[in-house]
């Protein structure tokens, strides 16, 4: 089954140098309906002005992706840890037993990325922090693995977390179609452009859920960008 959720019902909040919209309940945003996808807590779909960004903050026993979709954002952290992660690259943090970080837009540009939380499924483990550029070029015969903490996965080069669950995603040229495998149930992000997913049109800022499907036809109505996360059930 697929439920999509139009990114005018989701929740919203304009601090002037961040615009986000929230999947599902975060910060001051609760929805009693929208309070995670299984093991999938947080998707915010953010637009950070030039210059400006996340002070330094805590957190502990999440994993934390960032998948950067114009622009750049800049990491630094108490690990030590400093990168740039630019437009179609993704960042991981494992949270662990605690880490302070900071996440800013350096560039002169407005900087748009998803911002995913997930929990992990071993608690208080050492943080970590990684990025990874992957291929811009549209694909044609499947969604490129960009993270994943799936055993079977453990050989194909994807950024790692602490759960059984992964994501995929990358640029469709229009009209082209893709199948995708669903392990356990999925939570599909229309970044860019339009997509068909069977018979449910997403638009862009979209997001569906899909529960009981072991996999899922992407169609591109228009060249695209598209996210799909397999997460557990709780």
């Amino acid at each position: 089954m697929i439920t999509r959720y139009p990114f005018e019902t989701l929740g919203h909040a304009d601090h002037g140098w961040l615009n986000a919209r929230h999947h599902f309940s975060f910060a001051r945003y609760y929805n009693p309906e929208r309070l995670g996808f299984g093991r999938l807590l947080v998707i915010n779909d953010d637009r950070i002005a030039a210059h400006r960004g996340f002070s330094p903050h805590p957190h502990d026993n999440m994993e934390i992706i960032t998948y950067v979709r114009a622009g750049a954002i800049s990491h630094e952290d108490s690990m030590g840890n400093a990168g740039r992660t630019v437009a179609g690259d993704v960042q991981v943090m494992s949270a662990g037993t605690g880490v302070v970080h900071g996440e800013f837009n350096r560039e002169a540009e407005e900087t748009t990325l998803y911002q995913i939380w997930i929990e992990p499924n071993a608690r208080n483990v050492a943080p970590r922090w990684d990025s990874k550029a992957f291929p811009k070029e549209p694909v044609t015969d499947a969604l490129p693995l960009l993270v994943s903490g799936m055993p079977e996965h453990a050989e194909r080069g994807a950024l790692f977390i602490h759960q059984d669950a992964a994501i995929y995603g990358g640029r469709l040229r229009d009209g082209t179609t893709v199948t995708q495998p669903i392990k356990h149930q999925a939570y599909v992000l229309a970044s860019l452009g339009s997509v068909k997913l069977g018979d449910v049109t997403l638009q862009q800022g979209d997001g569906a859920e899909i529960t009981g499907d072991a996999a899922v036809t992407i169609t591109a109505l228009g060249d695209a960008e598209v996210l799909l996360i397999d997460v557990p059930v709780h």
